[in-house]
């Protein structure tokens, strides 16, 4: 596969993504006991914006660096701008954090957190960032097929579930796998950000997964532009599966600030299953 995350690190899709990972923790966190996450594609963790390929793509300019100079962001984009603030200090954005950065910050004393990365010069990568990281692993395998194995048979656990979206075979995966984690913890929670191109794929997707699902959908639809060419993405998605209360208004806030600040007539919309 050619997919390489560090074009695309900053992007609008990784502002909704990474700032609704942030409000589902802190949730999650609220709750007694250790939480165990499981990242299925976690990429290599910090990526460098002023690279070759970030810079080749504009996509970190056309995201997080309008996010952190925007007066009118809401409140719900705060932990994530002060993640990237903690990392560049009064500097411009230079770099910015994966899911595994962000996670492994939140984690408390008991916590756990498994990185999958199936790539190798991308997993060395997230192996040398996450080194020293207290309650962190990593491991270079797929994440499907560890997710389940990987999440303990009760207390609370939180699947992430991220791909590149270059294989046919991800849409199944994904619920194939979310059915898996659940078949074993019946208490698991599960974040799956997908691609909007075109609603045909989505909707089967979702039609798929309820069918599979232990528990409520909670889906978010960050539309950037409207979904007439489906060689594009047009916007992007989350679902989140057992979603602790309290979440919905948080990504409404999260979704619609998004598409409608830096989408082309951009639209957001969030709703449960």
């Amino acid at each position: 596969m050619n997919y390489r995350h560090a074009f695309h690190a900053g992007n609008f899709a990784d502002l909704v993504k990474h700032a609704a990972l942030l409000q589902f923790l802190a949730r999650l966190m609220a709750q007694a006991g250790p939480l165990s996450v499981i990242d299925t594609h976690a990429g290599r963790g910090l990526y460098d914006l002023a690279g070759v390929e970030a810079k080749k793509s504009g996509e970190a300019d056309a995201g997080i660096v309008r996010l952190m100079a925007a007066a009118d962001a809401p409140a719900e984009f705060a932990p994530l701008t002060a993640a990237v603030r903690k990392l560049n200090g009064a500097g411009p954005v230079r770099r910015y954090p994966g899911s595994p950065w962000l996670v492994a910050d939140a984690l408390r004393a008991g916590d756990s957190y498994l990185a999958c990365e199936l790539r190798p010069e991308e997993h060395q990568a997230l192996r040398e960032r996450m080194h020293g990281r207290r309650g962190v692993r990593t491991l270079c395998a797929d994440g499907y097929d560890v997710a389940a194995e990987q999440t303990p048979p009760a207390g609370q656990a939180l699947v992430l579930i991220d791909p590149p979206f270059e294989r046919a075979d991800d849409y199944p995966r994904i619920v194939e796998t979310v059915a898996a984690v659940w078949a074993r913890n019946r208490s698991a929670t599960a974040l799956v950000w997908l691609p909007l191109k075109d609603l045909e794929t989505f909707d089967g997707f979702l039609r798929d997964l309820e069918d599979e699902a232990a528990g409520p959908l909670l889906i978010c639809e960050t539309r950037m532009r409207p979904l007439t060419d489906p060689l594009k993405m047009n916007g992007c998605a989350l679902v989140l599966l057992g979603a602790p209360a309290g979440m919905t208004a948080p990504l409404e806030a999260i979704c619609g600030w998004t598409a409608h600040t830096l989408g082309e007539g951009g639209t957001a919309k969030v709703y449960a299953l």
